[in-house]
């Protein structure tokens, strides 16, 4: 008999992390206990300073946790980010604007050192998966705030890493544009099957897109709930009217509350 649950690819085991500061210490992430199976798309909401971001940077080893485990891989986060295990997407889209979208695509594929050959087959695989394909020659400031985030998305995809990082990668947007790349990105999941860290402060965003909800509360930051979605992997945008989803943004919403109600 075989276990249908995925391998995990993320494993955080009490992992915490205390910032050293000119005021004294402060404890970003506590006891965090977490595992990410491979091809899940798992979302982390919280409120503003709870360790959502911090997490993810510990994944993607910008910040080094002060206790407990972190396995990426199988592998230490700093082995994981030597052996190019994920692509980082952050906020801002942080295109540079003097190099063309392809251009921009192309940067950590010449630093990396693929051939030119190799760097432009990537370049036109990113621009289709995102939907760009005929903005290639275009310069950042030529797109709009959605085009250029799905930009960074390409970007962050070109060297074909398993797992994607993203830090509230459409918070800046309006809820029009932000609805489109929600769709947009579900789609490019179900294609690539990429492992997706997501962090988000939107309730409805978490719930549409994600497999795993994982709800974390004030500082230090600690998870109070995970949810398992019981969505089906295609969701239309209306399927935010169904009764499942309803129930999951209550128990999200109610996980959030409990937090605060914990805060010390």
């Amino acid at each position: 008999m075989t276990d249908a649950k995925p391998k995990a690819v993320i494993e955080a085991r009490g992992l915490d992390l205390v910032f050293q500061t000119a005021d004294g210490p402060v404890q970003a992430l506590r006891d965090v206990n977490l595992s990410i199976g491979k091809g899940e798309f798992v979302s982390f909401i919280g409120p503003s300073g709870c360790g959502k971001t911090t997490f993810l940077r510990c994944i993607a080893a910008l910040e080094h946790p002060t206790g407990g485990s972190l396995t990426v891989n199988g592998m230490t986060p700093d082995e994981a980010r030597r052996s190019r295990a994920y692509g980082y997407v952050f906020q801002a889209a942080g295109l540079y604007p003097w190099r063309s979208i392809a251009g921009n695509i192309r940067l950590p594929l010449e630093i990396m050192g693929f051939s030119r050959e190799e760097q432009d087959r990537r370049v036109r695989e990113v621009l289709q998966l995102v939907e760009l394909d005929n903005f290639g020659k275009k310069f950042p400031w030529q797109l709009s705030g959605g085009m250029q985030q799905r930009a960074s998305i390409a970007r962050a995809l070109a060297f074909d890493a398993d797992i994607l990082l993203m830090d509230e990668p459409f918070g800046a947007l309006d809820e029009i544009v932000r609805d489109r790349l929600n769709e947009e990105l579900l789609k490019l999941w179900a294609r690539t099957g990429k492992t997706i860290g997501f962090v988000t402060h939107s309730i409805p965003e978490a719930v549409y897109l994600s497999t795993k909800i994982v709800v974390m509360s004030p500082r230090p930051g600690r998870i109070t709930d995970v949810i398992d979605s019981p969505l089906p992997r295609e969701r239309p945008l209306d399927i935010r009217d169904s009764r499942e989803f309803i129930e999951i943004s209550h128990r999200v919403r109610e996980g959030l509350r409990a937090g605060h109600g914990d805060e010390v």
